[in-house]
């Protein structure tokens, strides 16, 4: 984990966070075009092949965006001083939908007690 640290060291505090909530938003945005748009816009064109070729794009996306998630909840947790379990609960926030967003709002504030 020193080299995510090392890398994420060069760039100031203020990009780690904007980055940050940006890819929460990000990541509970592409889950929705994922489960909300491309799943059920195949249920009902079983024969197509767009609603396949859009199903892998966002997925790849989602995938991208769910990764980089996880890789920023590390420098996050230095920044906003998480505790154990605050930083747990970051980390399996990326695995519900929408739940990345309720990070961003309650989670990644200084003001917090």
């Amino acid at each position: 984990m020193n080299f995510i640290e090392k890398f994420f060291s060069k760039y100031p505090q203020e990009k780690i966070i904007k980055w940050f909530k940006q890819i929460c938003v990000a990541e509970a945005v592409s889950c929705f075009l994922l489960y909300g748009v491309a799943m059920i816009w195949k249920r009902y064109d079983n024969e197509g092949l767009l609603p396949t070729i859009f199903i892998i794009v966002i997925g790849n996306i989602h995938g991208l965006f769910f990764t980089i998630y996880l890789l920023l909840c590390l420098p996050v947790r230095k920044i906003f001083k998480w505790d154990d379990e605050d930083f747990v609960f970051a980390l399996l926030s990326a695995f519900f939908p929408f739940a990345t967003i309720w990070v961003d709002k309650k989670l990644a504030r200084f003001d917090r007690e």
